[in-house]
């Protein structure tokens, strides 16, 4: 039997970076087709869609793309356990920081599962859209994505399917990133997970994970009787947007009973709060005795 060909190259880091997974990869079609979606995905396009992708990378039509995506012979799985693994081993031992957050994208019509109108973060509104769960980690200043799982509506299930929130789903990819040997020093997200007591932030005070969670600045919280609050003055600090721009806001801290909380208000009239889990915390001002 002749010995198989190889894969024809595209640029050099791309080939390089796609080596490591080739042994995934049975037919060498499909392993060219993975490093040309990667070469697609990094180009300079606006619309990351197969003909969008196929045409950047020199390809007649989208075919070979579809084919790797929907029939060709490799597992996701697989694949994402080799990506996680080359992570953990350029990681060696050092912990990161966890960023939960979400992504979407907006769709028509109802054909692509788990579409339905909701909020779409990276929009900022409520679309008709598919919306993912999304793990990132932060070490040495460089942000490395770690997992996904796709949102899906209680309305949108397959049968079989198990209902799971946004905060199941976030505690559910923590538990299985921590059990491949992943360490995190202090997990970040945002209000819908810092007031989902049971179903994420029980789930870190359980894996012991320190945490700091937004949440919204009319939550509640339920305080021991006699229970004392201590507030220190409020702070200017400089708030730097994504686009460069720059506010001024204010920020302070509360103390009570097991957390630390975080109030930061700006000129809109924006007010949200974080808390983490009490330790010795070093504040000025802040009585020990409490």
């Amino acid at each position: 039997m002749p010995a198989s060909r190889a894969a024809r190259p595209t640029i050099r880091f791309v080939d390089e970076y796609c080596q490591l997974f080739e042994g995934l990869f049975p037919e060498v079609r499909s392993f060219e087709a993975f490093k040309l979606l990667h070469l697609g995905m990094i180009s300079e396009i606006k619309r990351k869609s197969l003909p969008a992708i196929a045409k950047a990378v020199g390809l007649d039509n989208q075919q070979n793309l579809h084919h790797f995506l929907s029939e060709s012979p490799w597992q996701v799985q697989q694949l994402r356990q080799k990506r996680l693994e080359l992570t953990l081993k350029v990681l060696n031992g050092r912990s990161l920081i966890l960023l939960i957050d979400e992504t979407g994208d907006c769709k028509k019509g109802k054909s692509t599962d788990y579409v339905k109108r909701q909020y779409i973060g990276n929009v900022g509104k409520k679309e008709n859209g598919i919306v993912a769960v999304t793990a990132y980690g932060l070490v040495d200043g460089m942000i490395l994505p770690l997992s996904f799982e796709v949102y899906k509506p209680r309305e949108r299930l397959k049968a079989g399917e198990a209902y799971q929130s946004k905060p199941q789903i976030a505690a559910a990819m923590i538990r299985g990133l921590q059990a491949i040997g992943f360490q995190f020093e202090l997990v970040l997200a945002d209000s819908l997970y810092g007031e989902s007591k049971v179903n994420f932030v029980n789930v870190l005070e359980e894996l012991k994970l320190p945490y700091i969670l937004a949440i919204r600045s009319n939550h509640a919280l339920w305080l021991p009787q006699d229970q004392e609050v201590y507030q220190e003055p409020w702070q200017p600090f400089e708030r730097t947007f994504s686009n460069g721009t720059t506010e001024v806001r204010y920020m302070t801290s509360r103390i009570c009973w097991h957390c630390l909380c975080y109030a930061i208000h700006g000129f809109d009239g924006d007010r949200f709060s974080c808390f983490s889990p009490a330790g010795d915390w070093n504040l000025p001002g802040y009585p020990k005795s409490r």
